[in-house]
Order: structure tokens, then sequence, then C-alpha cells
């Protein structure tokens, strides 16, 4: 198959791509991942995942490979869109608006293919409601430190999994890559996987 490049520092989309046999390498962006005002959760979502790409594009200096993906996760609920939390006290406000409360997971993920020299993405929603949590138990996640470097302060494949009560739509999205929608992607941009990769 042909190498992707990755453009993500995220172990779990790495692990995503381990799991799905592609061959990878890893590029970090280096782009400050803010939000532009008055844009919507979903083109924010798709406005970072495309910001990757091309961040990684200048660094590579016009040596482009075929492939490149690039993906951004964040959650949306009452109207404001949270990131990444600065600290342990912007992860517990976090945690706090979620408690006993439904909010939306957004991954947009965008594929460069470089034999078109075009750039595609999609974006999808995943619903996720957390039961109601003591002030005992969000300490005790806060204290695991799983929350640093997570969309909305928590991972939903790890301990915090233990807080949810219902996840409505695609799993792998809110841990942070569509993998349907992303293998839908690969097929109508002809990358060489699965079916295509055998004819």
């Amino acid at each position: 198959m042909e190498p992707i490049v990755l453009a993500s520092g995220s172990l779990r989309r790495q692990e995503y791509f381990r799991v799905l046999d592609l061959p990878f390498s890893i590029i970090p962006p280096q782009i400050e991942e803010s939000f532009v005002s008055g844009l919507s959760p979903v083109e924010q979502s798709e406005k970072l995942a495309r910001d990757k790409i091309n961040a990684v594009i200048d660094m590579l200096n016009g040596k482009l490979p075929l492939w490149i993906v690039g993906a951004d996760t964040l959650i949306s609920i009452d109207g404001d869109v949270l990131g990444k939390p600065k600290d342990r006290e912007d992860a517990r406000q976090m945690l706090l608006r979620f408690n006993d409360r439904t909010h939306e997971v957004i991954t947009s993920v965008a594929l460069y293919n470089g034999r078109t020299k075009t750039v595609c993405s999609k974006t999808v929603k995943t619903i996720v409601t957390f039961a109601a949590v003591t002030k005992d138990d969000l300490e005790w996640y806060l204290d695991t430190g799983e929350w640093q470097g997570a969309a909305g302060a928590y991972k939903i494949q790890g301990l915090a999994a233990c807080f949810i009560s219902e996840i409505k739509g695609s799993f792998s999205n809110a841990v942070g890559l569509p993998i349907h929608e992303f293998y839908v992607m690969l097929k109508e941009n002809g990358y060489p996987y699965g079916v295509l990769e055998k004819q």
C-alpha cells in the first residue's frame, strides 16, 4: 500500500492507523489550534483539519507525499466549542458542564490526494451523554491526568467511560477518527486499500 503522512500527534489516531494496517509516518503540524469567531463547530473542526494538512505541506517544502491525513476533534455544548483544556481547572470546568448532560463530539477528517492535488474532508458527529458524576469521582478522574491533551478533557475509550451513560453514533469518531467515513474517503479517492488493493 502507498504510505500516508498523518498530520497529527494523536496516539489514538496512530493506533487506529495500526489497527487498519495502513503504512504511515507522523508529522505533527505546527499550528495553533485556536477557534475563529463566527464559525460553527463543524466549520471550526473542518478548518483545523485542513489547516493541519496545509501546515505539513508548508513544512515539506514541495517534497509532497501522495497522501496526507489531518483530523481535528472538538466538543460542542450550549453553542460553545471546547478544545483541549489548558490546565486542571480548565478541565474541571469542562467536565462540570457535561455532568448529567448531553453534548456533541465532532471530528473532521481531511485527506490530501497528491495525484489530483486536492483536499477533501468529511465531518461526523457523535452524541455523548454523561451520567451524574460526584465531586469525588470528578477529582479522582482529574488526578489520573487522562484529561491532558484530550478534547473536552476526557477520553471516551479510557477511564471516562465510567461516567458515560449513552453514546449515539460512531464510537471511533468520539475517539478521534471516524473509521467508516475515513474508509469511504480512501475508496472515493482511489487509495489502494481493501477491495481496491486486490484489484
